[in-house]
């Protein structure tokens, strides 16, 4: 009898795995193909969809839009694929200003949002929401982890500059809020700027012993060349975006020597990292950006849930996602309680292997580090 009744368990126990893995997941992916952010974009819809590729999972369907880096654009996007394509899941979103546009009315639609980049902290607080999960970081936390390297490094009076959109406000105050020396000056310059001779004016009278600065795709490309020909001679300090792979093969010499802050670097030692890589270059003949492996992890935590609950059941989906029952390539990772990452956070060193610019890790910023807002999140 017992046997028959740990026989019967098994075969109800294979029954309920092989329906939540029958069970089709459609997910509509809108992110930046084209303009200025393209690079960021693309690195998040080929990390994503070699995720998929390896899965061999023939249950998720992935519809890919531009949003052409618009607000609008992205709002209609979503609401064709939430209204018309009938989407379980959203994700793809860079930019914050986009994020704040679409996450807050397709978790209100009862959709799941997954974050592959953009975490403004108005989603991170006050307004998290159960169905909405952000996959790699909230937006203070790298730049924390610069303002963190920086008083380490005995900077004493930095000046700050970044993009007026949320990302940007919040990199700024993230600097601030673990920076322990003065700030020299703080601008916030036009989202896709590529002009900064104002801004280095401003620099070279400030009386600063150092430039942390937060600019993106293309608008750190301009800067850090300008930078570099404007023969001021101040360290920089910044966040992973602008010294992202892709982004240093345009930069060139101009990035060489620059510490940056990253939750994730190629030469992460871990065998999930090890296989992303040399799968990604396999795949797409370069080496992958920090976009690239947040895409990659977001398609990896979704294809664990699947593996685990039905979408169509939102609770038991919800808790599979919560669990991140899957093998991260920046090592470990968990959800805190306004399901935002809590991670280590390093130091890396531009440099050049051969004839590519790249990345080489330093030490650790910040360690199981969670974000600023986790408290004014009352799920």
């Amino acid at each position: 009898m017992k046997i028959k009744m740990l026989m019967a368990a098994a075969s109800t126990a294979i029954l309920a795995a092989t329906a939540a893995q029958a069970e089709k997941v459609k997910v509509g992916m809108i992110t930046t193909l084209s303009g200025g952010g393209a690079s960021l974009g693309i690195a998040i819809r080929d990390g994503f969809m070699l995720a998929v590729k390896q899965s061999g999972n023939d249950n998720i369907e992935v519809i890919i839009e531009d949003d052409q880096r618009k607000p609008e654009i992205a709002v209609q996007l979503a609401d064709k694929m939430i209204q018309s394509e009938k989407v379980d899941v959203l994700t793809g979103i860079v930019w914050s200003n986009l994020a704040m546009a679409v996450v807050p009315a397709t978790t209100a639609q009862g959709k799941f949002y997954l974050s592959p980049n953009a975490g403004p902290s108005a989603l991170a607080g006050k307004g998290c929401h159960p169905n909405y999960f952000n996959v790699a970081w909230q937006n203070d936390n790298l730049h924390e982890a610069a303002g963190a390297y920086a008083s380490s490094a005995g900077l004493k009076n930095s000046f700050i500059l970044a993009p007026n959109y949320p990302a940007g406000q919040d990199a700024l105050a993230g600097y601030k809020r673990t920076y322990g020396g003065e700030i020299a000056g703080e601008l916030f310059t036009k989202l896709g700027q590529t002009d900064y001779a104002s801004e280095l004016a401003q620099i070279r009278a400030s009386g600063a012993d150092s430039v942390f600065f937060f600019l993106p795709g293309g608008m750190g490309i301009s800067f850090l060349k300008q930078y570099a020909d404007s023969g001021i001679d101040l360290p920089l300090v910044g966040p992973a975006f602008s010294f992202d792979q892709d982004i240093l093969q345009a930069v060139g010499d101009a990035a060489l020597g620059v510490h940056n802050t990253s939750q994730w670097n190629k030469d992460l030692d871990n065998a999930a990292n090890a296989g992303f890589v040399e799968a990604f270059v396999a795949e797409y003949g370069r080496l992958p950006s920090l976009y690239a492996s947040q895409g990659y992890d977001t398609a990896n935590l979704l294809l664990s849930a699947m593996a685990k609950a039905d979408v169509a059941d939102q609770d038991a989906f919800r808790d599979a996602l919560r669990a991140a029952d899957f093998a991260s390539v920046r090592g470990d990772f968990t959800f805190g309680s306004n399901q935002h990452p809590v991670q280590d956070i390093y130091v890396r060193q531009v440099i050049k292997e051969g004839d590519v610019y790249t990345n080489k890790l330093v030490g650790a910023a910040l360690e199981n580090h969670a974000d600023a807002y986790v408290g004014d999140c009352k799920m």
